[in-house]
């Protein structure tokens, strides 16, 4: 009970110190200007001209409200005057008026094209050099860092997903932000030089915006952290399950739980997001009835005009709004600093051990002496467990030393710390002498022969590598494989499987390579086949971290009671005691297993994931002085290989995608059905918002020029109408942000663990594709999930926004003045077009981009200018319709077909539905993103793996008498069609009985394994 009480308590404190640590990491973000710290020349010029584009592009607003106020002022005398020649006079500056409209066109179009197309450039540019800095970084970290402090998983997702928040923060947003500053400030500067009393008494409502957008995005960023978070630990679950194939249940359960915390954060940015939209709407439209109120107590009682009331109006409404609109910036960029506060620490982290260091010590000549004199060592991923207490152990040149002992001994801890994975925490690795930790790193373990050829010496020739396997007499496989050297083996090597046993005639071949590949080599070999080391001039005892016995196998068998021959005793049994001992005076000849060292050489792979520190290897390393030849060979069994192009071709996402409806997305949401008609409704409510917004103040301006008794009694009446707009406003956009929120956060749920139980249940040939690799699968769930939730979730909410306001605009216009909005209406879609051409545009680009994101070095510059161009096309077409608008109302307000009045009606309808499909243009990326996101998980979802493990069908015997019979079978890996490894293949297998399958590596008796356990059919 004690045990269990303290193992409870232990594990406790672990839990809760991974929450506290996981709390820290939420509070945590990196300074929005170190965002930039990876830019180089050219996006520092980029950026400047981006900033200086955006500025320019932010002061076209308030410039265009100067002209504004002019018209006001222009109809407003003309309603005073019945002279003919006065309304001729206002031709001329309606004119005038329309030719400064489309001057601002051009230069807005131009500011605007340039705002965007540098600012997206620069930051795909210093996304991709960030990530690639992030890899880099990975690869040389020591084995520590992957013990302690990250995991696969987590730098997948890393990748994966938090460069595109990094991206997008330090993207086309800063430019939107930077022109939304800049409208801020310059509408405030028209305000007060047009009405500084009317101004003042307006500023007064602006600190408590900025209160609630600074709030907004303090919560937020701590909301987004903690769901990246959850995510990142959710994608590592995905790596283990699929890197390892574990039990899917148990796996598929810890997934949940980690969506769950991702979901709670997702539905809470959601409400916060909605609610600090709402209340800034609210201070808005209550600044608006307060200005419209103080404006006209001030065309009463001061020398104030309707002009210039509209004019500081406007002024301060477009800052205001600028405000507003900041808020998906400002979220965008807390959700980007808190990505990158991991990313950036993982970039900056200088390892003890750097694999990348030039320093140290170059020796001419190394004749091979080994040594560790007084070693303390702990793992850093366990330092409560002593591995080494004064560890020693001498190793002459040329010499062969063979490391011996019980698992967890603390063999394979020597041979990480000959190959410098890890520092001991006291005493000296000496190399002829030389302590390793002064010796170049990367020059001592191009001395090491260990596992990958190419790894052990850079641009090594193919006659080097030809000449390192026919030393290891691996050139024959090699040569039978499908693309010999260049064929893929499988994440983690899982398509080659060890040879379990040899023949006499392979054991001697395999016996002579190694022997001529140690010849004049010191040479460390860790083995528990105590067989194959018979022949080391010096075996080393190992037993709890100290080395007990050292000498021959001559010398330490002739012990009884020695540790060495305990250990030959448990192994080969008491009766093959004698005989072996008998042998081994004789100088007989040594066998080896080479299935053992097979497992060896997979190790090293799994050290980068699970660390050495995590269990010994039952097998040797070997370390040499000479030219990197690989250590123990792995003579293998294929279990199907991999066609990368064909593979390639065949993949939906790659080749000609599949359309997936809108539909089949939205059937996915059903049951939130309840909850997406809510949001609907409260969409609807927000988008008639602005047309009544609209309305209200193109009222307004009439009523400017009205009596002052009039102006009095009507000024009361709009000031609480905008008041309540604001206070519809504050429900609408709460409720719509957070059921929209509510659905979309379960539909990623819903399809990130859909996806993943489809995945765990796939059968094992479905692995063999490296496209269904782990890395590859967590990058999808992670990125396709939170993209399709943009086409179903946030695009309908703006679509049923966007469509009642657009709606709600065309009737305000029509029972306005039927002629103009007619007439307006004819040129509108020149807005749609630009809309249509921008979306085509980038369709294009987008479906280029996965293609060019697979080559870092291209950025998106095409992208970058389409996107440019339609941005600053939409702006050119807006300015040039409101031209075309007050040229028009002239003409008509002259031949007594409209008043001010209406043109102002018509005006603000259009524009306001101008906006509204401006908006849903800008949707065409995410839709675009999400239609491949969904065609990439729907083709999980529609896989029908042909051994499903989680399907009910099929016979249950009531008992099992363990018959085992093959009839006829014939089998080929899907990879390998054109290899065939069983044709007409029987055999019978009685119940009861033990039936050992031998025969050369590749015959086939794995795959006769992987078929009794239905693994392969």
């Amino acid at each position: 009970m004690a045990v269990a009480a303290s193992a409870s308590e232990k594990k406790t404190g672990e839990e809760a110190e991974g929450e506290q640590k996981a709390a820290a990491d939420d509070q945590q973000k990196v300074s929005f200007y170190k965002l930039f710290s990876f830019a180089d020349r050219l996006d520092v010029v980029l950026m400047t001209a981006g900033i200086i584009a955006a500025i320019a592009n932010g002061m076209s607003q308030p410039l265009m409200m100067l002209i504004f106020g002019k018209l006001v002022n222009s109809f407003g005398s003309s309603t005073r005057s019945n002279v003919i020649d006065e309304i001729s006079g206002l031709i001329i500056i309606y004119e005038m008026v329309s030719l400064n409209f489309l001057y601002l066109a051009i230069g807005t179009g131009i500011a605007a094209f340039l705002q965007v197309a540098c600012w997206m450039v620069t930051g795909e540019r210093q996304a991709i050099r960030i990530r690639g800095l992030y890899l880099r970084t990975i690869l040389r970290q020591d084995i520590a860092f992957f013990d302690t402090e990250t995991t696969t998983g987590e730098v997948i997702g890393r990748m994966s997903g938090d460069t595109i928040l990094i991206q997008d923060a330090m993207g086309e947003k800063v430019g939107k932000f930077i022109q939304l500053v800049s409208t801020f400030f310059g509408g405030f500067v028209i305000a007060f030089v047009k009405g500084w009393l009317l101004s003042l008494v307006l500023l007064s409502c602006i600190p408590a915006i900025v209160i609630t957008v600074g709030i907004l995005a303090t919560v937020m960023s701590k909301m987004s952290s903690s769901g990246q978070l959850a995510y990142a630990e959710a994608a590592n679950v995905v790596e283990q399950t699929v890197g390892a194939i574990r039990t899917g249940r148990r796996e598929q359960l810890k997934y949940n739980i980690k969506l769950d915390i991702a979901y709670k954060s997702s539905i809470q940015q959601g409400l916060l997001s909605g609610l600090g939209l709402g209340i800034a709407l609210l201070i808005i439209f209550g600044t608006y009835g307060l200005a419209i109120w103080y404006g006209s107590k001030l065309i009463i009682e001061k020398d104030y005009n309707g002009g210039d009331v509209i004019n500081v109006i406007f002024a301060i409404m477009t800052s205001g709004m600028s405000l507003g609109q900041a808020s998906p910036c400002l979220n965008a960029f807390a959700s980007g600093q808190a990505a990158a506060y991991k990313m950036f620490e993982t970039i900056q982290r200088k390892p003890k051990i750097d694999a990348y260091d030039d320093s140290g010590i170059v020796l001419e000549d190394i004749r091979g002496e080994i040594e560790l004199k007084d070693v303390h060592f702990r793992y850093p991923a366990r330092p409560d467990v002593q591995i080494f207490s004064g560890f020693s152990l001498h190793v002459p040149s040329g010499k062969t030393a063979a490391l011996v002992g019980q698992s967890g001994s603390g063999k394979s801890t020597v041979i990480s710390l000959l190959e410098r994975f890890y520092d001991p925490d006291s005493g000296e690795v000496l190399i002829d002498g030389v302590d390793l930790k002064k010796l170049k790193l990367k020059f001592i373990r191009e001395k090491i022969g260990l596992e990958n050829i190419y790894y052990g010496k850079e641009n090594a020739s193919e006659e080097e590598i030809r000449t390192a396997i026919e030393l290891a007499n691996a050139a024959k496989f090699i040569d039978k494989l499908p693309k010999g050297l260049d064929t893929l083996a499988g994440e983690h090597g899982t398509q080659l499987s060890a040879t379990s046993a040899l023949d006499s005639e392979s054991e001697r071949v395999v016996q002579e390579a190694l022997e001529r590949v140690m010849e004049y080599r010191t040479t460390v070999v860790v083995a528990h086949r105590l067989t194959t080391i018979r022949d080391a001039d010096i075996i080393a005892v190992v037993q709890q971290g100290k080395l007990v016995e050292q000498g021959t196998h001559v010398e330490l068998i002739k012990d009884p009671e020695g540790a060495y021959t305990q250990l030959v005793r448990l192994q080969e049994g008491a009766n093959e005691m004698k005989n072996t001992r008998d042998s081994d005076i004789e100088k007989a000849n040594t066998s080896l297993d080479l299935g053992k060292s097979m497992r060896q050489s997979s190790s090293l792979k799994q050290s980068l994931r699970r660390s050495l520190s995590r269990g010994s290897s039952s097998s040797g390393r070997f370390l040499t002085h000479s030219f990197g030849l690989p250590g123990p060979i792995n003579i293998p069994d294929i279990d199907g290989n991999y066609d990368q192009e064909s593979s390639i071709k065949k993949d939906v996402g790659t080749g000609g995608p599949l359309k997936v409806s809108i539909k089949r997305l939205a059937y996915l949401n059903k049951p939130e059905l309840p909850v997406l008609l809510l949001g609907s409704i409260a969409a609807i409510a927000n988008g008639l918002v602005f047309p009544a917004f609209g309305l209200s103040i193109s009222s307004c301006i009439e009523m400017f020029f009205k009596p002052p008794s009039e102006l009095k009694k009507d000024s009361r009446v709009w000031s609480l109408l905008f008041l309540g707009i604001g206070v519809v406003g504050l429900v609408a956009s709460t409720a719509q942000n957070f059921l929209f929120g509510v659905a979309g956060g379960k539909l990623i749920q819903r399809i990130r663990s859909m996806s993943f139980e489809k995945v765990v249940h796939q059968e094992i040939s479905w692995f063999d594709n490296a496209a269904n690799s782990s890395g590859a699968i967590g990058a999808r769930l992670s990125t396709d999930a939170s993209t399709i939730k943009g086409l179903v979730g946030d695009s309908l909410a703006l679509v049923a926004q966007n469509i009642t306001t657009l709606v709600a605009a065309l009737i305000i216009a029509f029972a306005s003045n039927w002629i103009l909005a007619f007439i307006v209406l004819a040129v509108s879609p020149i807005l749609v077009l630009q809309g249509i051409i921008k979306k085509n545009f980038l369709e294009e680009g987008h479906r280029n981009v996965p293609k060019e994101m697979r080559r870092p070095r291209e950025p998106r510059v095409r992208l970058g200018l389409v996107s440019g161009a339609g941005f600053g096309f939409s702006f050119f077409a807006l300015y040039c319709i409101n031209a075309l608008v007050f040229y028009i109302g002239a003409v008509l307000e002259k031949h007594g077909k409209a008043t001010f009045g209406e043109v102002f009606k018509v005006f603000f309808a259009l524009t306001i539905a101008a906006m509204g499909v401006s908006q849903t243009s800008t949707m065409a990326p995410d839709i675009n993103k999400a239609k491949d996101s969904a065609t990439s998980i729907f083709s999980i979802l529609d896989g029908k793996p042909k051994i499903d493990s989680s399907s009910d069908e099929g016979t249950t015997l009531p008992t099992i008498k363990g018959d085992i019979e093959f009839e006829h079978v014939s089998f080929k890996y899907p990879t390998r069609p054109d290899i065939q490894i069983f044709r007409d293949f029987c055999l019978s297998i009685p119940s009861g009985k033990t039936v050992a399958l031998v025969g050369e590596s590749g015959s086939g008796k794995s795959t006769a394994i992987s078929l009794i356990e239905i693994l392969r059919s």
